[in-house]
């Protein structure tokens, strides 16, 4: 009787090395640390680098890896949280922050740090309005009362002038204006606004000249391409968006393909790549090879500015580039976290950028997330490159969306195929437009037929997002907030989790695709707010409150707060708003600051605006308390100021001045908003006489204005040549149902009706959304 044979070996399946995670948590620790340095007290935050750094002591004595971990993270937040804190604690203190409190005029010494910004540029009938040009710059020095300070500090300034547009990074100008207070968070010291040109000028470096000149001829090219091509060659070529129609960065955004608008890690992929080929095909070998990438990375770097989805591809890429040229190839894990450590200790700013954020993600999603989900799509049958082309876009959606949603307050469900769609055509329209702005200088016509083929491709996906963006259901609205946020995280991870067991079973696949299909209709059911809402109109009763948004989400400025707690609590609940950068108290009526504490209910407040008249002196003392209680200092309008924040500016135009017994509605201060390319302008409850006023001596309203807040709640004494002359898009009156005013007029509503204004009342439509379309303002109802 023969034995068995013995077992033949399987064959080997190949199976993926672990990744490494060595420098992950270390990364991520750092990654806390600064974000916590930057927004923490600073008595809390040397407390805590103290603490950690004894924890590091204490477990570096202890033997296994283990101890060793938890010593580097340790470490490594501790650092975070230092450089966090010494790059704003220099912004909370020093003249130019004290300088800026006060709204001091003072002339600055400053070097532009990025490029100029045109905000609210909209043609208008009469004398155009040619908007604000802003501009990062560092203040190197600032002259103001008498005396001279050196200081290093970023900065933003705000320019009515068109000539500071034509500025480039490292000219160093001298910019007289007034300092006001710079949005909480933003990294600026102070936002300086200038009403002349720059002076003493000097020329840009040679490298950011270079830089300039390719820019401008690669718009030079793009000249007389079609608008969505003509847009998006910039975008990602050097990050300018500036061109590209507003009607197709929502096409993008529906779409879930807003990453390709802009330079993202992949454009240095392709630029670096092909500087590689291009080398080998030309004979360099050795580590020149690896010389002439980081060349070529410095170089886009700085066409392209320093973005962080930029700065974090070209971090990996010199990491890699060292390895290889050094003979030790550098596994892509520990690269992303080399890169994220080095970038948040050298900028800590960073930790707080979304950009950052979202590059991060989903470098490590195409990590960690596309290869077992390429390796699920094999099994099934899909070949190898069907199942990576698959793979990538999913696991990328999956690890960004629950930042996109804090973003953009949607969930794309067509971002994975148009994103498969457009992957071969990103490539292409990139190194063309890059080879289009490197030939523009030497030879224009040559530029406009590489930029002519770009346009294939980029045209391509342009018409890809308004494809995709037009489906029916083609994006779902999710709630706003960190919390929704963090929700969509959890179902992303359970969903990671619990997918493969229930696709296993396939009596269960009916049941589930039921369930996910009733909440994409539930979640596609009318909502509030409407997406991309500027402005909102609270229904707060007889009162006023308004709330104007930023692009920082849950954020929001607060103009006035009605006179219940309860309604303006709820309304800002209902816009997620967890945190006012302004806050504006027009006067001191009941009407317009009884609901104070609802609306400081469990939010923190950057600054508080308020009249320079304290009356009547009752309903001043409650609101002295109540801001008090909370620590916050009241700042007193003045006329002439700029408040700044993350997307919008507000120009203080009224009161000019005021006497103690004078109606305190003529003391309300008028703002002028600037946002999302509109004029807003909120008038409290200033009488006729200030109205004619406002009209014969505020040349920023000689334009006219997008939308107006109708003083008074609509009464029927306003100034009819004031009305009229503002030519309003959007009227809104903030009045109670039933109100014993007799509140709005009809003579009031007629004229504005006559001007042309589409009018909105909270007692008959609630809450009023005004949103910023191609068309102009647009007025959405609650009810």
């Amino acid at each position: 009787m023969t034995g068995a044979a013995p077992a033949r070996p399987a064959a080997s399946a190949p199976h993926a090395e672990p990744a490494d995670l060595r420098l992950v948590l270390p990364a991520l620790g750092a990654w806390a640390g600064a974000w916590c340095g930057l927004v923490g007290a600073a008595r809390l935050v040397v407390a805590a680098v103290v603490l950690l750094l004894l924890l590091a002591g204490a477990v570096v004595l202890r033997p296994g890896p283990r101890a060793r971990v938890v010593g580097a993270v340790a470490l490594a937040g501790a650092l975070g949280l230092g450089v966090g804190l010494a790059r704003a604690a220099p912004l909370r203190a020093g003249p130019v922050h004290a300088l800026a409190a006060v709204g001091a005029s003072a002339t600055a010494d400053v070097v532009v740090t990025g490029d100029p910004v045109v905000l609210a540029a909209r043609p208008r009938p009469g004398r155009p309005d040619q908007g604000m040009v802003a501009l990062p710059v560092r203040v190197e020095a600032v002259t103001a009362r008498g005396t001279r300070w050196r200081v290093r500090l970023p900065a933003e300034l705000l320019a009515r002038d068109s000539r500071w547009a034509a500025l480039l990074p490292s000219q160093h100008v001298v910019a007289h204006g007034r300092l006001t207070a710079a949005e909480p968070g933003s990294g600026a010291a102070a936002t300086l606004v200038v009403a002349g040109a720059p002076d003493h000028v000097r020329p840009p470096s040679l490298l950011q000249r270079g830089a300039g000149s390719l820019r401008a001829g690669l718009r030079r090219a793009v000249a007389g391409l079609p608008s969505g091509p003509r847009g998006l060659l910039p975008g990602l070529v050097d990050g300018d968006t500036g061109l590209l129609p507003d009607a197709v960065r929502a096409e993008f955004r529906t779409a879930g393909l807003t990453h390709l608008v802009a330079v993202s890690g992949a454009n240095v992929a392709f630029v670096v790549g092909a500087a590689l080929l291009l080398g080998r095909w030309a004979g360099v070998r050795g580590r020149w090879l690896p010389a002439l990438g980081l060349l070529a990375l410095a170089g886009f770097v700085v066409l392209a500015r320093p973005q962080p989805s930029v700065l974090r591809a070209a971090a990996m890429g010199v990491v890699a580039l060292l390895g290889t040229a050094a003979g030790r190839p550098t596994a892509p894990l520990p690269a992303l976290a080399a890169a994220v450590l080095v970038l948040v200790v050298g900028d800590p700013w960073q930790a707080r950028s979304y950009g950052f954020a979202l590059s991060v993600l989903a470098t490590a999603a195409l990590l960690l997330l596309a290869p077992p989900l390429t390796a699920a799509l094999r099994r099934r049958g899909l070949p190898l490159p069907a199942a990576q082309a698959l793979a990538v876009p999913v696991a990328a959606h999956l690890a960004t969306v629950p930042v996109v949603v804090l973003l953009s307050g949607q969930v794309s469900l067509v971002a994975v195929p148009a994103n498969l769609l457009v992957a071969p055509l990103v490539a292409p329209a990139t190194l063309l437009g890059v080879a289009a702005a490197l030939v523009a200088p030497l030879c224009l016509p040559v530029a406009r037929v590489l930029a002519l083929l770009g346009a294939v491709p980029a045209g391509l996906v342009v018409l890809v997002a308004a494809v995709a963006s037009r489906l029916p259901g083609g994006a779902v609205p999710w709630p706003s907030g960190v919390p929704a946020a963090l929700g969509l995280a959890v179902l992303v991870a359970l969903g990671w989790w619990a997918g493969p067991r229930v696709l296993a079973r396939p009596v269960v696949v009916p049941a589930l695709a039921a369930v996910l299909a009733l909440l994409a209709l539930r979640l596609s059911a009318p909502h509030w707010p409407p997406e991309g809402w500027v402005v909102v109109a609270c229904d707060v009763g007889q009162g006023d409150g308004l709330v104007l948004s930023t692009s920082e989400p849950g954020t929001a400025v607060v103009v006035d707060t009605g006179p219940d707690p309860a309604a303006a609590d709820r309304c800002l609940r209902t816009l997620g708003v967890h945190r006012v950068a302004l806050l504006v108290l027009t006067h001191d009526h009941a009407d317009h600051v009884e609901g104070l504490p609802g609306a400081l209910r469990g939010r923190s407040v950057g600054t508080l605006l308020v009249s320079p008249l304290a009356e009547p002196p009752g309903e001043a003392r409650r609101v002295a308390g109540w801001v008090a209680a909370r620590g916050i200092e009241p700042v007193v309008a003045v006329p002439g100021t700029t408040w700044t924040w993350s997307g919008g500016s507000a120009e203080v135009l009224a009161p000019a001045s005021v006497t103690a017994g004078e109606d305190p509605n003529d003391a309300s201060v008028v703002l002028l908003v600037r946002s999302a390319g509109l004029r807003i302008l909120l008038t409290g409850d200033v009488t006729p006489v200030s109205q004619a006023a406002l009209h014969l001596g505020s040349p920023p309203l000689d334009s006219g204005v997008d939308v107006l807040k109708v003083p008074h709640h609509g009464s029927v004494h306003q100034d009819p040549g004031f009305l009229t002359g503002l030519r309003p898009r959007v009227a809104l009156v903030s009045v109670g149902k039933s109100n014993d005013y007799g509140h709005p007029a009809p003579a009031t509503l007629d004229l504005l009706r006559g001007a042309g204004a589409v009018v909105g009342r909270t007692d008959d439509d609630g809450d009023l959304a005004v949103l910023a379309t191609p068309a102009g303002p647009a007025l959405v109802r609650r009810r």
